[in-house]
């Protein structure tokens, strides 16, 4: 018999306290021509992961209304490389959950004593419509310092280089942190023959002496938790980024 066959392990579900947790994603915006968005399953693994736990989500975006995935994350695209993204295409097709794209709440109707967590997730409009946007670098300053669970994804984690506390510190500061990597930019771009973005989270972070961005292997899960800021990686990432929150959560009991 082999030593596998030999094995037995049991395990349990667990129980979470019901939270509420507040989703951003950014509006629509052109690039290169071309109509972007947000990544699909940077949104939709994390909100099912969220909502099997039994929290409440309130889905937001920094100008409010309609927001679209990114025509390459989209499963509906056809021939796109992510056909069989089933929890983003359920989403998508479900009649309560779609009617949450058309009509998302703007972040200053936001108020951050209502929720616990936010997560924030990435895409190709993110580092064109996050930059400029003091309000939105305000909002999540205000999580962090009213102790909420601070989560940011593959581009959504671009508004740790702008992001500051009340006394001028950067949020990022001493923190370890990670965001699509120079490394995938690179693959992007050979994909698309051009240079899709006009900068990069890393190179932008590299240049930030207080501050510690680290990376995994190009399209590999990776995240990273410090405190109560959690970041992933890339989209594959979003699933490990999740239950890191559930975690940090459970952990401010």
């Amino acid at each position: 018999m082999k030593a596998i066959d030999r094995k037995i392990e049991t395990r349990l579900g667990r129980d979470y306290a019901p939270r509420r947790i507040l989703m951003i994603v950014s509006n629509p915006a052109t690039l290169h021509g071309a109509p972007v968005g947000f990544f699909a399953e940077e949104l939709t693994a994390a909100f099912y992961a969220f909502m099997k736990a039994g929290h409440r989500i309130e889905l937001a975006s920094p100008r409010g209304g309609e927001v679209v995935f990114d025509a390459h994350s989209d499963p509906r695209t056809p021939n796109g490389p992510y056909a069989n993204d089933l929890v983003s295409l359920g989403f998508v097709s479900h009649p309560r959950f779609a009617a949450l794209m058309q009509n998302t709440m703007s972040i200053d109707a936001v108020k951050v004593a209502d929720f616990d967590a936010v997560w924030v997730a990435g895409g190709g409009a993110p580092l064109l419509t996050f930059k400029d946007d003091l309000l939105l670098h305000k909002l999540i300053a205000d999580f962090y310092e009213r102790d909420k669970v601070v989560a940011l994804v593959c581009h959504g984690s671009s508004l740790l280089l702008w992001s500051r506390l009340s006394d001028g510190q950067a949020l990022a500061q001493d923190k370890t942190w990670t965001g699509f990597s120079d490394a995938e930019e690179a693959q992007i771009d050979k994909a698309f023959g051009i240079k899709v973005n006009a900068y990069t989270i890393e190179s932008e972070a590299r240049r930030i002496p207080t501050t510690r961005y680290v990376c995994g292997e190009p399209n590999r899960p990776f995240a990273v938790r410090d405190g109560r800021l959690i970041t992933g990686q890339q989209q594959y990432s979003s699933d490990l980024a999740a239950q890191l929150v559930l975690e940090a959560l459970d952990d401010q009991d």
